[in-house]
């Protein structure tokens, strides 16, 4: 009997990996190699980096030195912050390439209670233009804006010199259609509450007598209900993700430092399976010729998503995208940065390079990044965010009577 629940658990996994893959050697290479197989989810607007430092390291933010954008990437990261307050805005145009009125804004903050706790709250909004619906004839049937939003809350504590956790709270509405009817369906706008569990790791170390940080740091967030847009229609999951991430940033000299960040996410959500073609069980439902069924309850999602995917272990893989980083700072006033953001062609294929800057004064900081895509054809192209962070420490040290 195996009595320690964490080696049973990575047991169960190894063996599900290893049935998984057996049970998808009768598929031709064709399908286990090139087929295009995304794991879906509904609301993609909340794995959307929001702020323009993260941006542009390749969307690298879990293990970053902690800033009011911590929300996002990992709300543990807020119990090191060096400021009391802070107060941050974002505004990312989207997709520009295919539609000019797809726009993401991101408001943050965060307030320190003491010396080991922390709390933030942050508003995300996505609007996706406007669109005018069409009855059945191809006549105006009305017009709408599509929007979604996120409403989170944080809290962060330090429980040692070098570790801290948090945890996050979420709301988020999606209202698509408006209320219209779809394919003769009454639609309605989906809701989900959700959650997020994260832990942050920092500890100062030399290398070749740089002294210098290194970080490690982990989040899984949106943990949550499935929703659905319509009373006819099955739930989706959100995109519940787990992300790890480490840092290590060297002072090369007084006046320049250098940091690098790598991050590794999984979606918690379950492959969709390859289905034998012209073949039904006696519902009516088609048959699963490799992988899971995915219509399974949210922590049986979660569990599954590890071992579920037609293709074996070899696809489960391919489900983990990278994101790598590097920031340049001169004087703690001027940044450079830099990264690379790498999805597997089976599973999406984004892929882009990404670059920015950064200007740190006494009040402000302001912060932008572009995006340069591999494939010229990607509709991602020529995205540019915008960030400005608020330090209101800075104000107050700027005033006379803080001078004197």
């Amino acid at each position: 009997m195996v009595k320690n629940p964490f080696l049973l658990f990575t047991l169960l996994v190894l063996f599900q990996i290893f049935q998984g893959s057996v049970a998808a050697q009768d598929l031709t290479p064709y399908e286990l190699g090139g087929q295009l197989n995304v794991v879906h989810v509904a609301v993609p607007f909340l794995t959307v980096a929001p702020d323009s430092r993260a941006g542009a390291m390749g969307d690298a933010g879990i293990a970053t030195s902690p800033d009011v954008y911590s929300m996002h990437w990992n709300p543990a990261k807020f119990a090191f912050t060096e400021n009391d307050f802070g107060a941050a805005l974002s505004y990312t145009p989207w997709l520009r390439s295919l539609i000019n009125d797809i726009n993401l804004a991101h408001l943050a903050g965060y307030k320190r209670l003491d010396n080991y706790q922390v709390i933030a709250a942050s508003l995300t909004y996505f609007s996706l233009g406007e669109i005018i619906f069409t009855n059945m004839a191809g006549e105006p049937d009305g017009q709408h804006t599509p929007n979604e939003f996120a409403v989170d809350a944080a809290y962060s504590r330090l429980f040692s010199e070098n570790f801290s956790g948090g945890v996050a709270f979420r709301y988020i509405r999606s209202d698509l259609t408006g209320g219209a009817y779809v394919q003769g369906m009454a639609s309605k706008a989906a809701q989900a509450f959700a959650a997020d569990v994260s832990a942050y790791y920092r500890n100062d170390i030399s290398v070749s007598d740089l002294p210098g940080r290194l970080a490690l740091g982990m989040n899984i967030s949106n943990i949550g209900n499935k929703i659905t847009y319509s009373d006819n229609q099955n739930a989706q999951f959100i995109p519940i993700n787990l992300g790890i991430g480490s840092s290590l940033r060297l002072d090369l000299d007084p006046y320049n430092s250098l940091a690098l960040a790598l991050d590794l996410n999984k979606l918690l959500v379950p492959t969709p399976p390859v289905y034998h073609q012209d073949m039904v069980d006696d519902e009516g439902n088609p048959v699963i010729r490799a992988g899971l069924n995915p219509n399974v309850s949210v922590p049986m999602g979660m569990l599954q998503s590890f071992y579920d995917a037609p293709g074996g272990f070899r696809e489960e893989l391919r489900e983990i995208f990278y994101s790598f980083g590097m920031e340049y700072w001169y004087m703690n006033q001027f940044a450079v940065r830099g990264g690379y953001y790498h999805e597997h062609e089976t599973k999406g294929n984004r892929k882009y390079f990404t670059t920015g800057i950064g200007l740190k004064l006494n009040v402000f900081a302001l912060d932008i990044a572009y995006l340069i895509p591999v494939y010229r054809t990607n509709p991602l192209a020529n995205t540019l965010r915008f960030s400005l962070a608020f330090d209101f420490e800075g104000l107050r040290r700027s005033s006379p009577d803080e001078r004197l």
